[in-house]
This record gives structure tokens, C-alpha cells and sequence, in this order.
């Protein structure tokens, strides 16, 4: 009896060793990047401005009186907060400010900006727009300074992470494993081969999964992530055996566990 009781333990620590490195395994992100040519597309990282942004302009120069009429009704003390960390549990952890005044795209894509009147930003990068608002205000100014910011950069992450909500970005660029990182990395239960990614731009829904474990994810469309883009990362086998489980299994285990020792002992003690 002592002999299959060792037998029966000795297979079941076997199994579990095997059954945890497989695990581990799955829990490493991009495990063969050493073998991948990495070609992401700057085009991919770009993302357009779309209608409801808001963005933040502030135009300086060497003599800031001169580009005044540029910054109307703004000062100083002017200030947009946004979380770089925010949602979760943490919404008021690592807070950036962005300062200067705001413009919200209308239903055309056009802001009304001082001086220059209205301007279109449709299909524009923010690298783009700052470009040729720069070539309008040089007709008015020497080497003026252009500085353009999107306030309500958000993304949201949803599934098995730690800390699930929206994030604000404050400088308007993120990779998928960035927002991962803000919602406190993925639980144990999430799939890391099977993470989806839903994009809206201008008016038109898209989506894409992409595989966490690939290094290949780098090149993917959906690597750099674009305003209003929503992370879902669902639950693996063992989270949704868990869930049809009994809450009381562990329990009843540990019992009949503790149930068959005692046999064991008892049984050995008869024997002497």
C-alpha cells in the first residue's frame, strides 16, 4: 500500500512539473524575436485625427507678441490634464498636463483657428497638420514654433488584465504592448496568442488579432495603436473551466485528499 501511495504521488509530481514549464512557456511574450526581420510601418504607426478630437495647439516664437493673435483667448494658467496611467484602480496615478488652447474637430474635420480661419484635418496626421500649419502661420511670422497635442488620445483595455479601463495617452502614441503595460500586464488566464483589437476611423469599424507569443506581432497593423482603438483580451481554457467549476471543488479535494492519507496511515498501522 505505502509503495503505490509513493507511486501515485510520484507520478502526480511529474505530471505537474511538465504541466507548469508548459505553462511558463505560454506566459513568454515574443519568443522568437531573435528570428524575426522587424519591418513595422511607420505608416501603421500613424494615426489620422478624427472628428471629436481635441486638439491642442500652441504656436511660440522668439518674441511671443508677435504670435499673440495665434493663441487667443489662452494663458498660462491654462491647463489640460490628462493620465498617462488613468483608469482601473489608478485614476489619478502618473498625470501629465498639456498646455495651450484647445480645438475641437467638427463634423467636416475642420477647426476654426485664429487668423488663419477655418482649417480641414481630414485623413491628416498630427505630423502632417503641424506641417502645414507651420507653412500658414510663416506667411504671418519668422520661424514660428508649432506645437500640437491630442488631448483625448484614449484606448481601452478590456478582458484578463489587471486593471481594465480607459487609458489617455498623453503624447498620442501607444503600441499594444504599451497599453498591455498601463493595464498592469495580462492575468494568468488571458490568451497571449488571441488578442483583438477593434479600430473605428472615420466612421468605418475594423478589427484584427494579433498573437503576443509571435515576434511577427511588430509588424502588424494593429501593433501601434490608434485613437479610440479597444484591446479585448480573452479568458484561456483554464479560466473558463474555472468559471463551471464549484466554487467548493478546492475544498471537496483538499478533504477527500486529506480522507485518503488517513486510510493510508490507518491501513499502515494495522499492518505493524
Amino acid at each position: 500500500m505505502k509503495g503505490k501511495i509513493l507511486a501515485i504521488s510520484l507520478a502526480f509530481l511529474l505530471v505537474s512539473c511538465k504541466t507548469n514549464q508548459n505553462a511558463q512557456n505560454d506566459l513568454n511574450y515574443m519568443q522568437n524575436i531573435e528570428q524575426i526581420a522587424i519591418d513595422a510601418s511607420t505608416k501603421n504607426a500613424a494615426s489620422t485625427i478624427q472628428v471629436g478630437d481635441q486638439l491642442v495647439i500652441l504656436i511660440t516664437a522668439k518674441d511671443m507678441d508677435v504670435v499673440k493673435p495665434f493663441n487667443q483667448n489662452y494663458s498660462s494658467s491654462e491647463l489640460i490634464q490628462t493620465n498617462n496611467l488613468a483608469g482601473g484602480n489608478t485614476p489619478n496615478q502618473g498625470a501629465a498636463t498639456i498646455s495651450g488652447p484647445t480645438y475641437i474637430v467638427d463634423g467636416e474635420g475642420n477647426i476654426d483657428f485664429p487668423v488663419l480661419g477655418r482649417i480641414n484635418t481630414g485623413g491628416k496626421s498630427l505630423l502632417e497638420f503641424k506641417g502645414e500649419l507651420k507653412n500658414k502661420i510663416s506667411q504671418y511670422v519668422i520661424n514660428p514654433t508649432v506645437n500640437v497635442r491630442l488631448a483625448n488620445f484614449k484606448i481601452t483595455v478590456l478582458g484578463e488584465v489587471n486593471r481594465q479601463g480607459d487609458y489617455t495617452i498623453s503624447n498620442g502614441q501607444a503600441t499594444i504592448l504599451n497599453a498591455l503595460g498601463l493595464a498592469g500586464d495580462l492575468t494568468m488566464y488571458g490568451k497571449r496568442d488571441d488578442v483583438l483589437v477593434i479600430r473605428t476611423e472615420n466612421g468605418t469599424v475594423s478589427y484584427g488579432k494579433v498573437n503576443l507569443q509571435d515576434a511577427n506581432l511588430i509588424n502588424s497593423p494593429y501593433y501601434n495603436l490608434k485613437q479610440g482603438d479597444a484591446v479585448i483580451v480573452s479568458a484561456n481554457k483554464s479560466r473558463n473551466l474555472a468559471s463551471k467549476q464549484n466554487p467548493n471543488t478546492p475544498l471537496y479535494l483538499t478533504a477527500a485528499s486529506i480522507f485518503v492519507t488517513a486510510i493510508a496511515v490507518v491501513v499502515g498501522l494495522f499492518k505493524k
